[in-house]
């Protein structure tokens, strides 16, 4: 395999495993709410884009007829729909990072997975000369950074909601 084969194997396979993993750290948000019966610390946004997003990749892939982007985002829509049936069920209301001035709501996994894999595919895409690819995972990276600058403003408090024991 030559030199460029192996590497864009290696990018190819970074971009699945980051994107899956992305994917999968809502899973821990889905525990969550259905163990507390609510959203106290789940934020909507996230899945809503991420299924957007997932639906247009996936139409995408369709059309390119590209396996590695329709498995990764049809695995994406439905874990991403699945997040926000649940988070549906036990919303009373939503939250906000500004109006609280804390992040308490915000999973900072998701931001690093996000910045992770945005970062991944928009290489990709500069390596296959495809801004198609690349272009759409710019605010990715764009929104992992901004969401890093509210973490560093708005550092998140220690959970408040345990009793402390006598020694």
């Amino acid at each position: 395999m030559e030199e460029g084969g192996v590497f864009d194997s290696f990018l190819s396979g970074a971009c699945v495993l980051f994107t899956l993993g992305m994917f999968s750290t809502g899973l821990s948000d889905l525990r969550h709410m259905q163990m507390t019966r609510s959203v106290d610390s789940v934020q909507f946004l996230p899945f809503l884009t991420t299924d957007v997003n997932n639906l247009g990749w996936l139409s995408y892939g369709t059309l390119k007829g590209d396996g590695t982007l329709i498995f990764v985002n049809a695995v994406g829509a439905v874990l991403q729909t699945l997040y926000i049936l649940v988070y549906l069920r036990y919303c009373p209301q939503k939250a906000k990072v500004m109006q609280t001035k804390s992040t308490q709501r915000l999973s900072f996994s998701l931001t690093i997975a996000t910045l992770l894999t945005s970062a991944s595919w928009s290489l990709y895409g500069f390596r296959l000369q495809d801004p198609y690819i690349m272009v759409p995972n710019l605010p990715g990276i764009f929104t992992s950074l901004v969401r890093f600058w509210l973490f560093w403003k708005y550092p998140q408090e220690p959970d408040r909601n345990y009793r402390l024991l006598q020694t």
